[in-house]
């Protein structure tokens, strides 16, 4: 039977034999060294993109780098964040640094969100 934390051998009384154990004082006499978390900041691009939370109505369109794509598949959007896709439809779509690069964001009219690449053909 085994419990949701596994502790060891609990019929066991004796401590551990020393050899196995790490020196102490090796782990005492190295030198703190506190870790400050790094957020990136991309230029332009708001900080929710860099922490992986896209908020598409946040961002804007690159001047350039914008491409039309068909889409191949329909897709459900699974939430807010991703645009839902049907099948034939021509959307603008373009890439953010630091985005995950199997999505894009696509445009159509005034809707903006995330899609999937794999349901795009890219044109032009």
């Amino acid at each position: 039977r085994f419990s949701g934390t596994f502790v060891g051998n609990a019929e066991s009384t004796s401590p551990p034999p020393a050899a196995t154990s790490p020196p102490s004082v090796a782990a005492a006499t190295l030198p703190a060294v506190p870790t400050i978390p790094v957020v990136p900041t991309i230029g332009g691009v708001p900080n929710t993109v860099a922490e992986g939370v896209l908020n598409p109505n946040e961002v804007k369109p690159p001047a350039s780098g914008t491409r039309k794509a068909r889409v191949l598949y329909d897709y459900e959007a699974a939430d807010s964040t991703e645009l839902a896709l049907l099948a034939d439809e021509m959307i603008t779509v373009y890439s953010l640094p630091g985005m995950d690069p199997d999505w894009l964001i696509g445009e159509r009219g005034n809707q903006k969100g995330k899609v999937p690449v794999t349901y795009l053909e890219l044109l032009s």
